[in-house]
């Protein structure tokens, strides 16, 4: 059972998922200070699952910070291309992190394979990790579909191609404080919360 109490390490050096989860966690009182801050190093992500590599993130900023670590694997299914990007989602935006790049890989793809299915879900494993190595994993999503071409300036990462189901914008169409409650993250962090109780 994961306790959340004092500094929380988020386990990320991605400055939009920080700032996520440390909206997600402000009401609790907990103070989430990031990976990158703390100048803890990346681990490779080596798993093949979400559960798998989120897994791996928590207990190494875990071990190296000796506080408990919170990590995230997330990722954009699009079931008209196999699932994919999937656990490759930010590999796809290459080395530059340029998910215009990517955003237009998934559009290809699809019109490659001749999609008629433009379903598609964002996934979130939160894994909860102490500094102990005992971890705990939770999972969230978000179904959607994919549209073309993009809309919308704010978000981060695939949003302004993902349109939730029953809504006529995308993600990068929406404030943050509109998106976020629909977000597969604030689900697994649901999930997380519930196990607290």
């Amino acid at each position: 059972m994961p306790h959340l109490s004092g500094r929380l390490v988020v386990a990320s050096h991605n400055a939009g998922k920080v700032r996520e989860i440390g909206a997600l966690l402000a009401p609790l009182g907990v103070e989430a200070v990031s990976a990158g801050d703390l100048g803890l190093p990346e681990p490779e992500e080596t798993e093949t699952t979400f559960v798998g590599n989120a897994a791996l993130k928590a207990r190494a900023a875990a071990e190296a910070s000796g506080l408990p670590a919170l990590a995230d694997d997330s990722g954009l299914e699009v079931f008209g291309i196999g699932g994919d990007p999937g656990v490759y989602s930010a590999r796809w935006a290459g080395p530059n992190k340029d998910f215009g790049f990517a955003m237009q890989r998934v559009h290809e793809e699809l019109q490659k394979r001749g999609a008629t299915d433009f379903s598609a879900r964002f996934v979130c494993v939160l894994a909860m990790a102490e500094p102990d190595g005992a971890v705990e994993t939770f999972e969230g999503e978000a179904r959607g579909m994919i549209v073309w071409p993009p809309r919308g300036t704010k978000g981060f990462g695939y949003d302004p191609i993902f349109q939730p189901n029953g809504l006529d914008r995308t993600f990068g169409e929406m404030s943050h404080d509109e998106k976020l409650p629909m977000t597969h993250r604030a689900r697994a962090f649901e999930k997380l919360l519930a196990s607290l109780k």
